[in-house]
């Protein structure tokens, strides 16, 4: 059996990213949608090119996922800290500012720096 705490987190991290993820991907879905992500997603499939689609939708799934993660750290109902190499332990939500999730999706931001494989920028346009 898991210790409440366990079984709390767990509960806040399903609820607030794993569900609000799939939420939000269902919804790019729907024909009404008109979201960066649902025209891109409309555009490849009405242009028939699924290989395109399906590799587009699982870095956009992939980028919502932890959209969601860094947004709950960001309104404080996930409270998570960080060891980093030089020992200092910080906290994220705290030391985040309130701007994890922004930092990471934003044109410019931590997916441009640091990832090695595809992504799609919706906000370069805003730059």
């Amino acid at each position: 059996m898991l210790p409440n705490e366990i079984e709390e987190f767990a509960k806040i991290l399903i609820k607030q990213v794993r569900d609000s993820a799939v939420r939000s991907c269902d919804e790019q879905t729907l024909p009404t949608m008109n979201t960066p992500i649902a025209k891109r997603w409309r555009a490849m499939l009405n242009n028939g090119d699924i290989e395109g689609l399906q590799k587009m939708m699982i870095s956009d799934c992939v980028d919502e996922t932890l959209f969601y993660l860094l947004q709950a750290l960001d309104q404080g109902v996930l409270n998570i800290s960080f060891n980093a190499n030089n020992g200092k332990r910080i906290d994220l939500s705290e030391e985040g500012l309130g701007e994890l999730s922004g930092w990471y999706m934003g044109s410019g931001g931590w997916r441009s720096q640091y990832s090695q494989v595809r992504f799609t920028d919706d906000f370069s346009d805003l730059a």
